[in-house]
């Protein structure tokens, strides 16, 4: 595929696996930027600690998932979305498991992991939106089968439906999404208003790839507030002196 999809599913896969950790539940161990020590010391320095973990720039960890994981899984030969979804599992669950779930999803030996120009071509007869819900659904029943699920589960559920909902829309050909019944136009007009043009453009990223149960959330905190704006209104008007002969409305009684 094309270098900018590439570069989209890089930002949103950062965006995911963004900071350093080291949780002892996670067999990874010192982690950043979703490179585990383990991948450390097999492409930077085979003695590498997890303080030089911690210090890995993001440039570093950038030129470990293109040879790691998108060349190795040949993203760049599979279809938009596809590519995304394949590279997400990736990195998630390993290139292996990744791999063989794409050759079992396509009716191929799945006893190698090596997407092969049989794979390619086999992909190239699927739908791509049909195979990226395959291989969401798969990945999510693998993970909700893991001992660590109770841990990590609620994470990794938000995640992958994050990245269906991406692959999706990259599978139609639309890498942006609608503005939720906001033209481009009005809603950075709005938000101008509201906090400036930077403020606009933030915001307006935040909605397009905020899950729904954040925009629920956003819709009920918007509703208490307009509430709360009437209620004190109401109470200004009603507390409000006489006006031009106008006697100023008395204790409990709607002015």
């Amino acid at each position: 595929m094309a270098t900018h999809t590439y570069d989209e599913a890089l930002r949103r896969l950062l965006v995911h696996e963004g900071g350093y950790t080291n949780h002892p539940s996670d067999p990874g161990g010192p982690t950043k930027h979703g490179i585990t020590i383990h991948d450390y010391r097999r492409f930077i320095d085979p003695g590498g600690t997890a303080a030089d973990v911690r210090a890995m720039t993001v440039d570093q960890a950038k030129a470990i998932y293109r040879a790691r994981y998108w060349d190795a899984l040949r993203c760049e030969d599979l279809p938009a979305g596809v590519d995304y979804a394949v590279f997400d599992y990736g990195v998630n669950s390993g290139i292996g498991r990744a791999g063989r779930v794409l050759r079992r999803l396509l009716g191929l030996p799945d006893r190698e992991h090596t997407v092969t120009a049989t794979v390619i071509a086999a992909v190239a007869r699927r739908d791509p939106a049909a195979l990226v819900a395959a291989i969401c659904d798969e990945r999510l029943a693998f993970l909700r089968r893991l001992k660590t699920w109770p841990v990590f589960g609620r994470g990794w559920g938000r995640r992958v439906a994050e990245v269906r909902a991406t692959a999706l829309r990259m599978a139609s050909g639309r890498s942006d999404p609608p503005r939720r019944g906001i033209t481009g136009a009005a809603a950075a007009g709005g938000l101008a208003a509201a906090g400036g043009a930077a403020g606009a453009a933030g915001a307006a990223g935040w909605l397009a790839d905020a899950p729904p149960w954040a925009l629920a959330g956003l819709a009920v905190a918007l509703v208490l507030v307009a509430v709360a704006i009437g209620v004190a209104l109401h109470w200004r008007r009603r507390g409000r002196p006489a006006v031009a002969g106008v006697p100023a409305a008395a204790p409990g009684i709607d002015g």
